[in-house]
């Protein structure tokens, strides 16, 4: 009998933010994330020497940098359990697989600006694409996205294309009064590329792009040694990144825009309009 291929896997690629206005602006760097099947995130940690759940390791996914509610630790619920809260809170139904896409632990720190979760219906198909964004103040904010029925497919080529107001406060350079617009290639077990596009734009038009593009590569030990080796460090060096670009941006005359409070609720729930 043959064994299934797992879902998780190990994501190689490079990531390119480009400012066009007032100063046009540019940077990109090399990343990894993993992307963890909630439902084989328990057989992972047991399965990988150098991975571990919610303990230190030279690779680790703590659960408590996760979730919609980040002074609530999750309420004794694991990770899984939090979406399916999420979800369910949001009309829409649970029990397919879920599959978060995020830059783990590096010898016991992270810090992931974005972590993207794929929510998947019973029968495959992808039915939500919930997006939790960490700013550099400690705060967090999710935007659970509803997918289009006509872009809900079984297979890795299909695109999702979806959009939001933005409700929460990330860069000091950026303010509130823009939309985000998101193009998503998922991942897929049989298929070796994934692509995410995020484009905030005002009313004068787009603003910033971001574009992450990544290779997909079986989660072992062996694959795991290479990609802490080849990006050592890589969370701290995310962080350090995120400030000298914002003094270069500084440097260039970008002006700062007051930080307002954090949104009142914890999720941003967008719903297709077919439903």
């Amino acid at each position: 009998m043959n064994t299934p291929t797992p879902h998780s896997a190990l994501y190689v690629g490079r990531v390119m933010h480009e400012r066009m206005r007032p100063a046009r602006h540019r940077l990109a760097y090399s990343v990894f994330s993993l992307l963890i099947d909630l439902d084989e995130l328990p057989a992972l940690a047991q399965r990988l020497r150098f991975f571990s759940l919610n303990r230190f390791n030279l690779f680790s996914l703590h659960e408590a940098d996760y979730g919609a509610n980040k002074s609530a630790n999750g309420n004794g619920l694991n990770l899984r359990q939090r979406v399916d809260q999420q979800l369910t809170a949001a009309s829409l139904p649970t029990g397919g697989p879920i599959r978060l896409l995020s830059m783990p632990r590096v010898f016991g720190y992270a810090f992931n600006p974005l972590s993207v979760y794929f929510c998947h219906l019973p029968n495959g198909e992808l039915q939500a694409i919930l997006y939790e964004v960490n700013n550099t103040f400690g705060q967090r904010h999710s935007y659970l996205i509803e997918v289009a029925k006509d872009q809900r497919g079984h297979g890795g080529n299909d695109t999702v294309d979806q959009h939001c107001a933005k409700e929460f406060h990330v860069s000091p350079f950026l303010g509130l009064q823009l939309d985000y617009g998101f193009r998503v290639q998922p991942p897929h077990v049989d298929q070796p590329d994934m692509r995410l596009d995020i484009t905030a734009s005002d009313a004068d038009g787009p603003l910033l792009f971001a574009r992450l593009d990544a290779h997909r590569r079986v989660l072992n030990d062996a694959s795991l040694l290479l990609a802490f080796f080849s990006h050592p460090l890589l969370t701290l060096k995310v962080v350090g990144a995120i400030h000298w670009e914002a003094l270069r941006l500084w440097v260039k005359g970008v002006r700062l825009q007051a930080r307002p409070p954090a949104p009142t609720r914890s999720v941003t729930v967008i719903r297709s309009e077919e439903s």
